[in-house]
């Protein structure tokens, strides 16, 4: 296709993705009790090959040829990345700084419990064909099964914990911070498993080092840094076109930073947020930039997700007990695990289980993840379809689980709105 046909194809993409994840997001919402992100969730596998390739094949290759995807994921990769930057912003560094010992413990209990457990079972899912390349050794299989498992949908979790109305108390920052912390391990672990197939060790220390180069910066430098932008809002009275050019460009430089480093952009996003002055300055940019970001591009990323899922690959009886021991696994491996180790830290029964229930959810961060392991052949399009499953289930069940074991209790007592 020449750009002019892809430009023409690609408004009409986004009139499809933006029309149906706002549908499907609105059922979800009236009728499910979900989150609207979860319904777009939803709504990206319905535009695949899995539900409007298998009902109507040739109106789905029509509307996403394979020359469109490029195209789509840019934007998906833009999308994610914004958004996390807005989370960024309304991150308590305050309540970070008070629960970072707890966050710390649940992130380790949120990682150990499922690499554990990939461990135990890699040697088994090697045996299936349609699960791992036949390049991946057991190792490989059980660090990037372990990564997938433990990983959580850290923008999904954000926009969850702030529509539950939690996003301020120190239950909804401590499950967003160690969500953080665990998802920051993970990544450095899929680039170890990159690195050992042969895309080199640099590979992983340069996601090891420029990360943690990175986030020092972003932390302890950053802050001071840009502390004048608040002055320079306060001194003009708004964010104007040249103010919010300048936040603009620090966040794709950002975004760029941890895309070279082999992180990824939503980390980039995220660090720059939290070091953004709050106040005024920050409500303002918030309100400018979610609209555009959640409706518009954040769609993209799930539908470019849903194009490379295809369910009926999970087409013989070893490939769904496969599917159903790893859905199992996960779920008790990474909920009862944050439990343990958020009881540990000192916190009572409702809020242990709550915490669980949050980061049991794998979403956005999932899709990102198996995405480029199915990109970078590491595992084979039944491996990626069982996770798609994982992904939407564990993230399906947060919200009511959470309702459940925490959130209609702490309601009644007015601990939350």
């Amino acid at each position: 296709m020449t750009a002019s046909q892809l430009s023409v194809l690609f408004f009409l993409q986004l009139a499809v993705i933006i029309a149906v994840c706002r549908l499907v997001g609105a059922f979800a919402q009236r009728f499910l009790g979900q989150p609207q992100v979860v319904g777009e969730m939803i709504a990206g596998v319905l535009l695949g090959p899995s539900i409007l390739g298998f009902a109507a094949p040739g109106l789905e290759a029509a509307l996403f040829p394979a020359e469109s995807k490029k195209v789509l994921y840019v934007g998906a990769q833009l999308g994610v990345g914004l958004y996390m930057f807005l989370v960024g912003l309304t991150f308590d560094k305050a309540e970070f700084r008070a629960s970072a010992r707890s966050a710390a413990v649940v992130a380790f209990g949120s990682m150990a419990a499922p690499f554990a457990v990939a461990a135990l079972m890699a040697p088994w899912l090697l045996g299936i064909e349609g699960l791992f390349t036949p390049r991946v050794g057991t190792a490989q299989a059980a660090l990037f099964l372990g990564a997938a498992i433990a990983i959580t949908a850290f923008p999904m979790l954000a926009r969850i914990i702030h529509e539950r109305g939690i996003a301020h108390t120190r239950l909804g920052t401590l499950s967003l911070s160690s969500g953080a912390i665990g998802d920051a391990g993970a990544w450095i672990v899929v680039a170890v498993v990159l690195a050992s197939l042969g895309e080199g060790a640099h590979i992983a220390w340069l996601a090891i080092g420029g990360g943690l180069s990175f986030a020092f910066v972003m932390i302890v430098i950053a802050p001071r840094l840009l502390a004048p932008l608040a002055a320079i809002h306060a001194r003009k009275g708004e964010t104007d076109m040249a103010l919010l050019g300048t936040v603009l460009v620090l966040f794709l430089l950002s975004a760029f930073a941890m895309d070279a480093v082999g992180i990824h952009a939503v980390f980039g996003g995220f660090l720059l947020g939290t070091a953004m002055p709050r106040g005024a300055f920050a409500e303002e940019v918030r309100a400018k930039l979610e609209p555009f970001t959640t409706v518009f591009l954040l769609p993209m990323f799930f539908t470019f997700s849903g194009l490379n899922t295809q369910l009926a690959v999970v087409d013989n009886l070893a490939l769904a007990m496969a599917a159903l021991a790893i859905l199992a696994a996960s779920i008790l491996a990474k909920g009862g695990a944050c439990y343990l180790a958020a009881r540990l830290s000192g916190h009572d029964h409702a809020t242990a289980m709550g915490i669980g229930a949050l980061m049991n959810a794998r979403g956005l961060m999932e899709l990102i993840i198996i995405n480029i392991g199915l990109q970078r052949g590491v595992i084979e399009p039944g491996l990626f379809a069982i996770l798609v499953v994982m992904a939407i289930v564990t993230t399906l069940m947060a919200s009511p689980l959470f309702e459940a074991v925490y959130g209609r209790k702490a309601r009644a007592e007015g601990a939350i709105t």
